[in-house]
């Protein structure tokens, strides 16, 4: 029996924080039930068609799921949606922040009918309405967040900034989602009573800002943009070899700055020089450093250099392309990829961090766009007649991508 079986999930959502989040839940056995709105559904299907005509952020995110398309604006949607509730353990929602409320599905109207239900509200900048801040209605991508964080203000190079390359203030939220839909399910067991999270792309990637927030504690100067390379940790980062590859290594203590001097640039009276006695001096002294690694370097193919660091049990990596995820040996050799079924076909999917084997997770299809409409109506109670004319008014559609 997997963890989350028996749970039920009922998920306003599009984008990536919110579908993240249910994904987790749905891959530890959840049943998660995506309302999509007809015709285009979650807008994040629309992103590309990268994997075998789908959307890469969709086939991520969504696996596990039943479709139900439902328009929402529709006389009988919010009956059709009180029903789904009435089954359900938790409603996860990421909508314009006040819209479920409109809709009358805030935390305090649900509680009241429903005391065991779990309410998971996910938006930019938090949607309380007691504290609401000046910034709950601004919109809120992830790009926005990472730059309302901080997060691009230290990332990048020297001249310029950037953003992450995949949608991490989207992840962080949906990460604490998860984190505290599983907290408050433990806590519902205890006391019985359902409760609401509200989670906050910005508090949750502020929260992600760490060291950097607290290095530049009571005006202090932060850390500067460095690339690859740490900004107050040195070496640390990526360093050319002469076939033009690059490799990426990290030294955290003396021991190792020895052993690096000793046995990887095989210049050991530098480990004594004053310039980079410690790693202060050597963040200071970069640049002189850096020539100085870069000179060794140059006699040296990656492999050869990856060699040497090994031997020295310093910490390195390749820098590897998508290409080269795809294939990695270790992943590989853990057999960390598994199939899944999706409207084009299967694809590959990695099982979840953590769990043992395909036995652990739920690793189902990827849904196609109402696909599971009429057999959810069904389960309420519709009759094929009432289904029918519900998909001729438009209000649901199924079978369609």
């Amino acid at each position: 029996m997997r963890a989350l079986e028996g749970i039920t999930v009922v998920a306003l959502e599009h984008a990536i924080a919110a579908p993240f989040c249910t994904r987790q839940l749905a891959d530890l056995g959840a049943r998660v039930i995506k309302i999509e709105r007809p015709g285009a559904g979650d807008f994040a299907r629309g992103y590309d068609t990268r994997v075998k005509g789908l959307a890469s952020h969709f086939v991520w995110t969504n696996r596990g799921k039943e479709s139900l398309t439902l328009d929402l604006k529709h006389a009988e949607a919010a009956a059709i949606l009180l029903a789904l509730l009435a089954r359900a353990d938790v409603l996860v929602q990421n909508l314009a922040p006040g819209a479920a409320a409109r809709m009358g599905l805030s935390f305090a109207e649900l509680h009241a009918a429903h005391p065991k239900l779990i309410v998971c509200d996910i938006s930019g900048y938090g949607d309380d309405a007691l504290h609401p801040g000046p910034y709950r209605d601004k919109k809120a991508y992830d790009l926005m967040i990472q730059s309302e964080s901080g997060f691009i203000s230290i990332t990048g190079s020297p001249g310029e900034p950037a953003k992450a390359g995949c949608s991490i203030a989207d992840i962080a939220a949906g990460m604490y989602a998860f984190s505290n839909i599983l907290a408050a399910l433990i806590e519902r067991g205890r006391t019985g009573a359902g409760k609401r999270i509200d989670v906050s792309m910005l508090e949750s990637m502020v929260e992600w800002m760490s060291y950097p927030l607290y290095y530049a504690f009571d005006g202090a100067e932060p850390p500067q943009r460095s690339g690859a390379a740490h900004a107050t940790i040195y070496p640390y980062g990526p360093f050319p070899a002469a076939d033009g590859k690059t490799v990426m290594l990290g030294l955290q203590n003396e021991r190792e700055w020895q052993a690096f001097c000793d046995r990887v640039l095989e210049q050991p009276a530098l480990a004594r020089d004053p310039r980079f006695a410690s790693n202060a001096a050597r963040t200071s002294a970069r640049q002189e450093l850096r020539e100085l690694i870069v000179a060794a370097f140059a006699t040296m193919s990656a492999e050869q250099v990856v060699a040497r660091l090994d031997a020295a049990q310093i910490a390195n990596a390749a820098v590897n392309t998508m290409a080269e995820v795809w294939a990695h040996p270790q992943l590989q050799a853990r057999g960390r990829w598994v199939e899944i079924e999706t409207p084009a076909g299967l694809v590959p999917a990695l099982l979840p961090p953590g769990l043992r084997d395909a036995s652990d997770a739920r690793m189902d299809a990827v849904p196609a766009l109402g696909q599971h409409s009429a057999a959810l109506l069904a389960e309420l109670g519709f009759a094929p007649n009432e289904i029918d004319r519900l998909r001729a008014e438009g209000a649901i559609q199924d079978g369609r991508r």
